[in-house]
């Protein structure tokens, strides 16, 4: 690799959030032709061209939700995310123009049948700090996950790696997450275990909130030494600790379940999906390609307005990538 290229941050964009913000959000609306929303294919290309404007990457990617209501969380618990609605037809053909966008644009996409992006995000970082030991280089890249999700916070591994909601134009450190939740970064699987998340159908500990989950995980690091140390949370010095010692005690079997949950997969045994195995040179964000553009907006009906708009913004782009 180019020497002055291996300090440049990798960015691993959660493709998800922001097309489903794009879906419900009343500042954006946009239709095609014949009249068919395309609101979420629309903002999410609008942000996708914000984004690479403004960074101008030479490493990112995208990952994708393929996995609605099928992965292997589902599975695990039937009520896993089951506050979710599936995606409808016109909703479904705006998810795929979604992930081909991203293509179109020079940026690499990734989806699977069975893990969600999260997992995605998280092989893709392990595999890169692989690469990066055998190569023997001294630090891996610098991580910037363009999310708002909390989830993926558990990823941040060093002091310099962030969790970047664009469009709020809000950065998250390790030091704010230990900050917001009390806990460190890794510690989270841990911490959504005993306090589960609603947003998800994570049940957690029933009668443990985040508050009482942070106590316990500063004071016994890890879900398996609070339980190895039952006796001892009886004991401590909180409020309320024997009934504490007793609801962990119960609902073993929840918090070990919502932990795995919660947990992010970062290596996959599937050898067929493509993301197990990406290198960083993989990442190499490309030019974007005009023509496969116009072929595309003119799939999708996109009215003049809009396709002109976004072709002279593609075509700037193209410019600042010439210079």
């Amino acid at each position: 690799m180019d020497e002055t290229l291996k300090d440049r941050p990798l960015f691993l964009i959660d493709a998800s959030i922001y097309i489903f913000q794009s879906h419900f959000s009343a500042q954006v609306q946009c239709s095609n032709r014949q009249n068919q929303d395309l609101s979420a294919l629309y903002g999410f290309t609008q942000l996708l061209l914000q984004f690479l404007r403004r960074t101008k990457p030479n490493f990112a990617a995208i990952a994708h939700d393929g996995s609605l209501f099928c992965g292997f969380r589902h599975d695990l618990c039937s009520f896993y995310k089951s506050n979710r609605e599936l995606p409808d037809e016109n909703l479904s053909m705006q998810l795929e123009g979604c992930y081909w966008i991203g293509e179109i644009l020079g940026l690499s996409s990734y989806r699977s049948r069975v893990y969600e992006a999260d997992d995605i995000i998280g092989t893709i970082i392990s595999g890169i700090r692989r690469e990066n030991l055998e190569n023997g280089l001294e630090a891996p890249p610098q991580i910037q996950i363009v999310s708002r999700d909390k989830d993926l916070a558990q990823l941040l591994q060093t002091d310099k790696d962030c969790l970047w909601d664009f469009s709020r134009g809000r950065k998250r450190f390790r030091s704010h997450i230990t900050k917001d939740f009390g806990v460190s970064a890794e510690q989270l699987p841990d911490f959504l275990g005993l306090a589960g998340d609603s947003a998800d159908c994570i049940s957690g500990v029933p009668g443990i909130g985040a508050v009482k989950a942070g106590q316990l995980l500063r004071e016994f690091s890890t879900l398996d030494e609070i339980y190895h140390n039952l006796d001892a949370v009886a004991k401590m010095d909180i409020r309320g600790a024997e009934r504490l010692a007793k609801l962990l005690e119960e609902n073993r079997s929840a918090a070990e379940l919502s932990r795995k949950l919660a947990t992010i997969v970062c290596e996959v045994a599937d050898g067929d999906e493509d993301f197990g195995t990406v290198k960083l040179s993989d990442l190499s964000v490309c030019a974007p390609d005009l023509d496969e553009l116009r072929i595309f907006l003119v799939e999708y009906s996109f009215c003049s307005s809009e396709s002109d708009e976004i072709l002279g913004r593609t075509a700037q782009l193209l410019e600042d990538y010439c210079k």
